[in-house]
């Protein structure tokens, strides 16, 4: 990951809705959540939850995906390993000694594993 698309990325987080609604999509799994559930979960008016979107959007952080009348939304897992894995990249002064850090790796519900 490049610093622009860190900075990106981070900026997109720094705001208390963004945080929430990523994390919530995060714990959704890959299959994510519908933008109506996303909602309702955040109780944040519609309008306001797009443009938070958009932010997370622009930033690499989440995909969508249209299922007939309803938008799904989904952390981008790449996207959130590739930023925790900049955050630490040469931790402990490169000596390893932290050991590597973990990456999530989420499977879809039903997939074979």
């Amino acid at each position: 990951m490049k610093n622009a698309s860190a900075v990106s990325a981070l900026n997109a987080l720094s705001h208390e809705t963004r945080l929430a609604a990523f994390r919530a999509l995060v714990q959704a799994g890959p299959d994510g959540l519908a933008v109506g559930e996303l909602r309702e979960r955040l109780d944040t008016p519609a309008a306001t939850l797009t443009a938070h979107l958009n932010v997370l959007r622009a930033a690499g952080l989440v995909n969508d995906q249209r299922e007939g009348r309803v938008i799904r939304v989904s952390a981008d897992y790449k996207q959130m390993n590739a930023l925790i894995a900049f955050l630490t990249e040469k931790c402990c002064a490169g000596s390893g000694a932290c050991g590597p850090v973990s990456v999530c790796k989420p499977s879809r519900k039903g997939a074979s594993k």
